[in-house]
């Protein structure tokens, strides 16, 4: 009998454990969700919405303000939480809830300012019409979230629904439920109604999530399932923000600041375990500055150790079957002919990973042309900038990219197909709430933080208003003989010069 035969069998419901990464020891056990709980939370979420929207921007922003002092005030034990999920460094976690705190704070703030009802200009044509534009709440947003950062991620969605004047139903990975719990846990200290509700499970889960009729879905993972996630939706027309990995580069100039490039490169291809969807998984240096980087990347690199003790420098892979995608595409490159710099094959040793740096690694590589999540860096030289670009754009992904030039970095900037550019720095975007986050091609489509994701999710809708009859009435069956001609006469004399 499976485990889901002998819950209905036993009328228990079925349950799923998370599990410390580190030791193997279970953390929570957490029930599975049908569709029917799916659908009974969005209900729930539906009517709180309702409410929620009630309060305006200045009484969800007092709300939501309460709620991230209650978060700072609590962040040693979230940062616990999110350690014992993913095995990620007590300092790892806490400095994603310190990112996704200020995240909340200028949602909230900024909320009325970019959503607010406004007035726009009529135009000539319609001058006597008053135009106003306003942003109203889709009532629910349903949001799936990630395992590698199980605070930052969601709250990117989470927070600018909650702040745009939506409910959210939350599905977080089955990596990081308990994350997920004490989110919506901690909202409910602070706000009366179920405005943040969280339901836990798989794939079917999420499923039935995308069905539930939210106003929209908000999805973080990878692109195979971002597709799946589309689909399922595309059943209801339920709009979706996809927001799957990277395949990121990080470009040297000759002219840059090779020291810090090199820490850059390290930190964004390792840190986490390279478990980071705009983390730097390709490098193209230029030649006359090949050697001396190389040799400080792989100093660096050599100096780092995963564990699972406070001090390490990162963690463990969270989901285990990451590991074999490292051990494939290290396998898969020296095959092809690329050099070993830093780790080998004694670098893999479940559930950790040490650094791994390869060299001259083909461009058809898996190294070069699939997400890896893991601490694997391609490091490859370049005979000039023209040529760094063209690779670095030669990918399906488009999420981030890192440039370090003293003179033209924001040129090379410019060039790059993505949705984000760092420029002598690495992910420094996902850290400025005003920005916009988010990718193109493979890599996903609609944006999170700033203004552009505070408007996605919301609606726009226009308004008009007649304030005095037309001079020229041209939109009635009763116009006179000569109405259409002055209208022509005065388009002629306004716009065809």
């Amino acid at each position: 009998m499976t485990q889901t035969e002998d819950a209905a069998a036993t009328g228990v419901a079925e349950t799923f454990d998370s599990v410390d990464p580190r030791t193997g020891e279970v953390v929570g056990s957490y029930p599975v969700h049908g569709a029917a709980e799916v659908n009974e939370a969005v209900a729930r979420a539906r009517e709180a919405g309702h409410w929620w929207a009630g309060l305006g921007f200045a009484g969800r922003r007092k709300l939501l303000g309460a709620w991230r002092k209650l978060l700072v005030a609590r962040l040693d034990e979230l940062a616990d939480a999110v350690s014992a999920e993913t095995g990620k460094p007590r300092d790892d976690a806490r400095l994603e809830l310190v990112l996704a705190v200020d995240h909340l704070a200028w949602a909230a703030r900024n909320a009325r300012r970019v959503l607010g009802r406004r007035k726009v200009g009529a135009g000539l044509l319609m001058s006597n019409q008053s135009a106003t534009l306003a942003y109203p709440p889709f009532g629910v947003v349903g949001v799936i979230g990630p395992w590698n950062y199980p605070v930052f991620t969601p709250m990117g969605s989470i927070a600018y629904a909650l702040a745009a004047g939506n409910a959210v139903v939350f599905k977080p990975s089955e990596l990081t439920p308990g994350i997920g719990h004490l989110l919506a846990d901690t909202l409910a200290e602070v706000v009366e109604h179920p405005v943040l509700q969280v339901v836990t499970g798989f794939g079917d889960t999420g499923a039935a999530l995308c069905r539930s009729g939210v106003g929209k879905l908000a999805f973080t993972g990878s692109t195979a399932t971002g597709r799946r996630v589309m689909a399922t939706c595309a059943e209801t027309l339920t709009p979706v923000l996809i927001e799957c990995g990277g395949k990121d580069p990080l470009i040297v100039d000759e002219d840059a600041d090779l020291e810090a490039a090199a820490e850059a490169t390290v930190w964004g291809a390792m840190s986490n375990a390279g478990q980071t969807c705009v983390g730097v998984e390709r490098v193209y240096v230029v030649e006359p500055v090949a050697d001396e980087f190389i040799q400080m990347v792989v100093e660096q690199a050599k100096a780092l150790r995963p564990g699972g003790e406070p001090t390490a420098d990162f963690g463990p892979m969270t989901m285990p079957s990451q590991v074999d995608v490292v051990a494939g595409q290290l396998a898969d490159a020296v095959d092809r002919g690329a050099r070993v710099l830093v780790g080998g094959e004694a670098s893999i040793r479940p559930p950790y990973v040490e650094p791994v740096v390869l060299t001259d690694v083909p461009e058809d590589a898996d190294a070069i042309t699939r997400e890896t999540f893991g601490p694997l860096l391609a490091v490859n030289r370049v005979p000039d900038i023209e040529d760094a670009i063209g690779k670095a754009n030669a990918t399906a992904y488009g999420l981030g990219a890192s440039v370090f030039s003293a003179k033209r970095g924001e040129q090379i900037a410019a060039r790059l197909r993505c949705g984000m550019v760092a420029v002598n720095g690495v992910i420094s975007f996902a850290a400025v709430p005003a920005l916009p986050f988010g990718g193109v091609g493979d890599s996903g489509f609609g944006r999170i933080h700033g203004d552009d994701g505070l408007r996605e999710f919301a609606r726009a809708q226009s308004v008009t208003r007649q304030r005095f009859a037309p001079p020229i009435a041209v939109t009635t069956f009763n116009r006179g003989a000569r109405a259409m001609d002055r209208m022509l006469a005065l388009v002629r004399a306004r716009y065809g010069r």
